[in-house]
């Protein structure tokens, strides 16, 4: 009874963060394309990099939700397959930031 009680607990709250990263990723992109079409309408100049460096952080952060999930899945089947594809995410999450930064730092803003 508690294990399916933790359990539906877990999902919920799977499902809650997964919507939350979603909503993050999709937010960005939405809004680094309103900022590049007002700025092309409106015709004044404006810096893609500083686009290109919100729409990334919120990338990266709505990656650090989809880890969340990724932990409360294996919390509820703490099996060696959800443990391995666990630590996938995680490195595949871990070399998107460090070359998604890298980007950032190659555009430098004054």
């Amino acid at each position: 009874m508690v294990q399916g009680l933790f359990n539906t607990f877990l999902q919920f709250f799977e499902w809650v963060f997964e919507a939350i990263g979603t909503i993050i990723i999709i937010y960005g992109g939405l809004r680094a394309v309103a900022q590049i079409i007002l700025q092309e309408i409106s015709k004044r100049s404006y810096n893609l990099g500083d686009i290109r460096k919100e729409l990334t952080n919120k990338i990266l952060f709505g990656l650090e939700f989809y880890i969340v999930v990724a932990v409360f899945g294996t919390m509820r089947d703490p099996s060696m397959q959800d443990l391995s594809i666990l630590g996938i995410i995680v490195l595949i999450r871990t070399v998107l930031g460090y070359f998604l930064n890298k980007e950032i730092e190659e555009y430098k803003f004054d």
